[in-house]
């Protein structure tokens, strides 16, 4: 089934955009929800990836790289802000200010003065202000890691590529509840949507990258 699958794509979703001159890093949505044991959100896969993280926002760190994390929040007791998403999946109720499962990873807790993007659904972009500020930064990739790969990863995939900035996963830095999904969603960003590549490779770039690379 792979190799008919890769014969498939050859030629056609087998292109790569590679790093443009100006990156900035996201972190997407890792909260204590996908690592806590018995949490409705428990994602094993995230568990993993979580770990894998710090070393990549060091290197960013280090270069004056943004570095932009995002959370999902609502407003209770209605959640008129998680529109109709909420009837589908009433578990985003724990999504709430003060709920241990809405806080972030100890792991990726954001340093002062980095950005937290506030969400509402799927998508980094969507109805938020993330594409004002990487245009205002001047960004032309983004180097994504967080959760869940077939989820909000995926949505701000290709979301980054139809705003004209290069979507570039790091496979270890990513993680979703079951195997499955996440490798169907890494080879369909990889062949449609952006570029899936090793921690080693984007470690590589980000510290071969001159000082002061960041806002302008």
């Amino acid at each position: 089934m792979a190799g008919s699958a890769k014969q498939n794509y050859e030629g056609v979703w087998d292109g790569t955009l590679g790093f443009g001159n100006r990156p900035a890093v996201i972190v997407i949505d890792f909260l204590q929800g996908y690592t806590t044991e018995g949490s409705p959100l428990y994602a094993p896969g995230v568990v993993e990836c979580v770990k894998e993280v710090p070393e990549l926002l060091d290197a960013a760190r280090e270069k004056s790289v943004p570095v932009i994390h995002t959370q999902v929040r609502y407003t209770p007791p209605d959640f008129a802000d998680a529109g109709i998403w909420m009837k589908k999946a009433p578990f985003l109720k724990n999504m709430v200010d003060g709920n241990p499962y809405a806080a972030f990873c100890e792991e990726v807790i954001p340093h002062k003065g980095e950005l937290v993007v506030t969400k509402q659904y799927a998508s980094a972009f969507f109805g938020t202000s993330l594409i004002a500020t990487l245009t205002g930064l001047g960004v032309d990739t983004l180097i994504i890691t967080g959760c869940t790969t077939s989820g909000c990863i995926r949505a701000t995939a290709v979301d980054a590529l139809q705003y004209g900035i290069r979507p570039i996963c790091v496979r270890e830095c990513i993680g979703d509840r079951h195997e499955g999904p996440h490798e169907a969603n890494l080879f369909d960003i990889n062949a449609k949507y952006g570029d899936v590549i090793s921690k080693a490779a984007a470690l590589k770039y980000l510290r071969r990258l001159a000082s002061g690379v960041g806002p302008r």
